[in-house]
C-alpha cells in the first residue's frame, strides 16, 4: 500500500513538473506579443503627437498645429481657364507661373500653409505640390486648392478629402512680406494679421 502511494506521488510530481515546463515555455511567446503590442501603441502615440489637432474649420475639417507634418484636409481644384475676374492668367499669387507636372501648384490659406510649403498626397508619391497661390474662399479653412491647366481636369478632381505629408514647411516671412502690400483685400488682411499674431510683429513688419 505504501509502495502504491509512493508511485502515485511520483506520477503527480512529474505531471506538475511537465505543466510548469509547458507554462514556462509559453512565456517567451507571450512576452514577444506583449512587446509587439507595446511597440504598436508607442508608434500610434508618436503618430498622433506629430499630427496634433487643435480644432475644426467651417467645413468640419481638423485644424492642426504648425508642427504637424501629416494632415487630413479638404482638397478642391481650380484652373486659370475659369478666367475669374482679377485672376492674372496663369500667374500665381507669388508672381510666377502656375505649375503642372511632377511639381504642381496648390493654393491655401498662407497663415496655415505658408508660401513655399511642399507636400505630397497619400496615394500619389510621384507628384510634389508646392503652395504658391491663395484664394479668398480658402482663408480660415483647412482646404487646399489643386491647380489644373484644363477645366476637364479640374472637374474630374472635384472635391475630395486627402491625407498630405508635408516635406518642407514654407516661409512665414515671405508670406507676410507679399501680403503686406495687398492689405486692401480683406482675405489678404486676414492672412497677414493671422501670421503676425502667430509669429510676432517683427516677422510681419519687415
Amino acid at each position: 500500500m505504501k509502495h502504491y502511494f509512493t508511485k502515485t506521488g511520483f506520477i503527480l510530481i512529474g505531471f506538475t513538473a511537465l505543466s510548469s515546463c509547458a507554462s514556462s515555455g509559453s512565456s517567451p511567446e507571450a512576452a514577444t506579443k506583449k512587446a509587439a503590442k507595446k511597440e504598436t501603441v508607442v508608434k500610434k502615440s508618436s503618430s498622433t503627437s506629430s499630427s496634433k489637432k487643435i480644432g475644426k474649420d467651417k467645413h468640419g475639417m481638423p485644424t492642426y498645429t504648425d508642427s504637424s507634418r501629416t494632415r487630413y484636409l479638404r482638397a478642391t481644384a481650380y484652373s486659370h481657364m475659369e478666367k475669374e475676374p482679377g485672376a492674372p492668367g496663369r500667374k500665381n499669387a507669388a508672381g510666377t507661373t502656375l505649375k503642372y507636372g511632377s511639381t504642381r501648384s496648390a493654393a491655401a490659406d498662407w497663415s496655415r500653409l505658408p508660401l513655399g510649403t511642399k507636400f505630397k498626397v497619400k496615394g500619389n508619391p510621384s507628384v510634389t505640390y508646392v503652395v504658391d497661390d491663395y484664394g479668398s474662399a480658402l482663408v480660415g479653412t483647412n482646404t487646399i486648392d489643386m491647380f489644373y491647366p484644363t477645366l476637364r481636369g479640374m472637374r474630374n478632381w472635384g472635391t475630395r478629402k486627402v491625407t498630405i505629408q508635408i516635406i518642407q514647411m514654407g516661409s512665414w516671412e515671405r508670406s507676410a512680406k507679399l501680403l503686406k502690400g495687398r492689405l486692401h483685400a480683406s482675405h489678404c488682411r486676414k492672412m497677414y494679421y493671422a501670421i503676425k499674431k502667430k509669429t510676432g510683429s517683427s516677422v510681419a513688419s519687415n
